[in-house]
């Protein structure tokens, strides 16, 4: 089969990750990274044995498909025009800043028959993929993603930034409108929203309560999940799943009346899983896992929560 020819435009820290395993990819050429820092772009290219550029437009000619890794400011313009020249396309969370936009490239994508993949990583996570296989009827969910402070992500609120993660995990498993939305939160160390909560209803009446932080004193990505016949554990960082469930079987565990079992996939890479679906939809010609539609779907939940922050702090 033919080498899907790609590309990487923003090769900052996350940018050159993708380049990275691209770069370790059989059925793909990496003909190509863009960065705006051209001095940067030529670092990284001379890395993985592949061509600088200093603009995104001088690439356009010899790509099949590009991750998009850029500031989120600039997902909009960027994406808008690589689209517009055909060109297959994942960009990283979140999808744009604002739904019209999110609309506009979304339509973009279909007039040109382009794959468009929103960069939701957590779904490629096999802890999370188990997960799913798992999920009957959620009745409670609570999801905590704690990180250090540093720059990087800080153009956003930590709902863009850290949260739509696991809003996108929780869309994606409750099959369900949301009724009601009560969310709070605050600036801390940036002039955005650092630290947020988030207690979310939906229709069927599943429950889900989310933590998002980027001033915390610890790192912890955790999803657990309260159903009838099973409490189910992610940790997504340690890529291990725990079930609790009850024990129906005397034999098999002594007399405990509930039993654990614990899995984990310590050799996988949610990033090449990531970067290898986006691939594989390209040469089919066929929808990506994480669409820009559900892209669509997590930023306005996403939106929804930062307007409400924002006006509970003007009252």
């Amino acid at each position: 089969m033919k080498k899907v020819r790609v590309g990487v435009i923003g090769v900052g820290y996350l940018g050159e990750l993708h380049a990275r395993k691209y770069a370790a990819m059989e059925d793909v050429e990496l003909v190509g990274v863009a960065d705006t820092d051209f001095v940067r772009a030529q670092e990284v290219a001379c890395r993985y044995n592949t061509t600088a550029y200093a603009s995104h437009t001088e690439l356009l000619p010899f790509l099949d498909g590009a991750s998009l890794a850029v500031p989120t400011v600039s997902h909009f313009e960027v994406g808008y025009e690589m689209l517009c020249h055909g060109v297959n396309l994942l960009i990283e969370k979140p999808i744009t800043l604002n739904m019209g936009d999110a609309e506009r490239l979304i339509e973009r994508a279909k007039e040109h028959g382009a794959v468009l993949q929103i960069g939701h990583i957590e779904r490629f996570n096999p802890a999370v993929m188990k997960m799913e296989s798992l999920i009957s009827r959620p009745i409670f969910i609570e999801s905590h993603r704690l990180n250090f402070f540093t720059k990087r992500g800080t153009d956003v609120d930590v709902v863009l930034d850290l949260m739509i993660h696991d809003l996108d995990i929780i869309l994606h498993i409750v099959n369900s409108d949301i009724k009601d939305i009560d969310a709070v939160g605050m600036p801390v160390v940036s002039d955005k929203i650092d630290i947020a909560n988030v207690r979310i209803i939906f229709s069927d009446g599943t429950v889900a309560n989310l933590t998002a932080s980027r001033v915390s004193s610890e790192s912890l990505r955790m999803l657990r999940i309260f159903q009838q016949d099973a409490n189910i554990s992610v940790d997504y960082g340690k890529r291990r799943i725990t079930v609790t469930r009850l024990n129906r079987d005397k034999n098999l565990a002594g007399n405990s009346p509930i039993v654990h079992r614990e899995e984990e996939f310590p050799n996988s890479d949610p990033l090449a899983n990531q970067l290898s679906s986006f691939v594989e939809a390209i040469q089919k010609g066929a929808e990506p896992k994480v669409s820009g539609a559900e892209g669509m779907k997590a930023l306005a939940v996403s939106l929804s929560i930062i307007e409400q922050i924002t006006r509970k702090a003007l009252t």
